[in-house]
């Protein structure tokens, strides 16, 4: 039996500081982190057509690497088979994903698209195997990391746009966000003496972990421990083995924050007795859940503000990439956009589908963007929100107060429901991203908090039920289009709500709704090639092309 506990506290007996586990059941715990604008909405910035395969696995993989300090051999990683990534995880990057993590590469590492070399380089040999894992998560990683004989486990799940969970190491349970350092501190069990519990629980905040007669002490840190105490610690007659775990978000954590609201309802109340704009709103609660300071986070929507005007500019030059679905349309787009042949020519709308459609390309040719929400999903927000700016001549930092408040309304979502298209379906991407985009594009338009959440309400409502069927196994087809309606629905919804259009549905009820929405949907129709246009004939003739390496020019 796996035992997990947080102490040792008044609910363990010490007897010669031997551990007896009283109760156990009642004080197995997590500790759920809020999400973050950076962490969970705004990112994460990658390469690779999605952030629930690529960003999510890469940052699996870097913990995988740091459990074994570095020193990988073999690794196994077992999927079910009635999980999304059992035929999904080569052609959308989980397995690209995953190597850079085992080399230590961050998620825009230019090397990415070649990491299964790299690794063989390395001298590492990975298996794959479907397996009817116990985590029944869609998005399950179980995997077996071994060198010189020792061996290893990790289990994580991917939680949508980049996030993930590690939920055992070494068979014992465990809740990770990868916030943290964490230190897991080996020691035999159950011998422990008073000096080592006392010193340990002065390290930070600390649970025991006990699996088949094994002890460790996980220690959760914001930051890095002094290397003359970590060295102190491992020469301790107690410690076999110190693994230091580092973290792989941008936002760090901490055990004793508190945010100011996690609703929307929540936040308007707050406003009745304190009038603000919505991005700051969105700028006190990233401040309260990172430790940061207001300059802190606008430093950081510029960097990520830079990152997207990017990824514009380089897909309307023009992408190039062999193994892909779809060829560089933006370019031909943008010609006749500014010689005046496309209807309405000049108008936000067809300056929203030209930007859409750069950033889509830049993605799909292993390009640097940012998730926002999720890699999928890349292009709605920031293609709406950049055109209606450039459009009105807006100015960075107005451009950077509406990236706030799109990443408020992300944050509503994260915290209620998903980004995850393999939970959700497109509405949790896709929906999401017209959602966050249209309240951004009232705020430019100088709108009303009340009117961006209206817009917001609004966009969702028009999402609901949309599907993930990605053609070809690609993250390209139909997501394009489906980003351009969402980005273009983000539009209409904000002029409605401008308009005064009544939402009539509370934005959080309509969060909720999404979630559940997304719970009824059949399960070939949330990010498989089993379901929705992903079987069409013509679908299946596209996946053969791509298995056969003949690749398209232009579609």
């Amino acid at each position: 039996m796996v035992f997990w506990f947080r102490g040792p506290p008044s609910f363990i007996e010490k007897k010669d500081y031997q551990l007896q586990i009283v109760n156990w059941e009642d004080y197995t715990m997590s500790f759920p982190m809020r999400p973050s604008i950076f962490n969970d909405v705004l990112g994460p910035v990658m390469r690779g057509p999605s952030s629930s395969h690529c960003a999510a696995s890469l940052r699996i993989g870097r913990l995988c690497r740091d459990l074994m300090e570095g020193k990988l051999d073999r690794v196994l990683i077992e999927f079910d088979p009635g999980g999304s990534l059992a035929t999904t995880h080569e052609a959308q990057g989980s397995d690209m994903g995953l190597f850079g993590g085992f080399l230590g590469w961050e998620a825009d590492d230019a090397r990415l698209q070649h990491s299964a070399e790299h690794l063989a380089l390395a001298g590492i040999e990975v298996d794959f195997r479907l397996s009817d894992l116990e985590d029944k998560h869609p998005n399950t990683y179980q995997i077996t990391l071994d060198h010189a004989g020792e061996r290893r486990s990790l289990v994580a799940v991917s939680t949508g746009g980049g996030m993930i969970e590690v939920r055992s190491i070494d068979e014992c349970k465990v809740s990770m966000d990868g916030g943290f350092y964490e230190y897991l501190i080996e020691t035999k069990y159950p011998q422990k003496t008073k000096s080592f519990l006392e010193l340990v629980a002065d390290l930070g905040s600390v649970e025991w972990l006990v699996s088949s007669g094994r002890c460790k002490a996980r220690v959760s840190r914001r930051e890095e421990m002094d290397k003359g105490l970590l060295q102190e610690l491992k020469t301790l007659k107690e410690v076999e083995r110190i693994a230091v775990l580092r973290p792989v978000l941008p936002v760090l954590s901490t055990h004793d924050y508190k945010v100011p609201f996690t609703t929307c309802t929540q936040m308007m109340e707050l406003n009745k007795r304190e009038e603000r704009s919505l991005w700051e709103w969105a700028l006190e609660y990233e401040c309260a859940r990172g430790g940061m300071t207001k300059e802190e986070v606008f430093n950081l929507t510029r960097k990520t503000y830079q990152v997207m005007r990017q990824a514009v500019e380089t897909g309307l030059e023009g992408t190039e990439y062999e193994d892909r679905i779809l060829g560089s349309q933006s370019v031909k787009f943008r010609e006749m956009f500014e010689r005046g042949n496309l209807v309405g020519s000049g108008d936000i709308n067809n300056r929203i589908v030209m930007y859409v459609s750069a950033i889509m390309e830049v993605k799909s040719s292993m390009g640097v963007i940012v998730a926002a929400p999720t890699a999928g999903s890349c292009g709605a927000m920031p293609g709406a929100v950049l055109a209606v700016a450039d459009a009105l001549e807006t100015k960075e930092e107005e451009i950077l107060k509406a990236l706030l408040v799109a990443g408020l309304m992300g944050l509503f979502i994260a915290e209620q429901a998903t980004f995850a298209a393999e939970i959700g379906g497109c509405q949790a991407e896709c929906g999401a991203g017209a959602t966050m985009a249209a309240a951004a594009i009232v705020y430019l338009a100088g709108g009303t908090p009340e009117q961006s959440i209206g817009a917001a309400s609004m966009a969702l409502q028009s999402s609901l039920g949309m599907i993930c069927d990605p053609i070809g196994n690609r993250v390209e087809a139909p997501c394009l289009n489906r980003n351009v309606q969402a980005a273009t629905n983000a539009l209409s919804c904000a002029n409605m709500a401008l308009a005064g259009y009544n939402h009539l549905i509370p934005l959080d009820q309509v969060i909720t709704t999404m979630y559940d929405v997304g719970q009824q949907m059949h399960h070939t129709l949330r990010c498989t090639n089993l379901g929705g246009l992903s079987i069409t004939p013509a679908a299946k003739e596209i996946e053969e092309r791509l298995g056969q390496k003949v690749f398209y020019k232009n579609c």
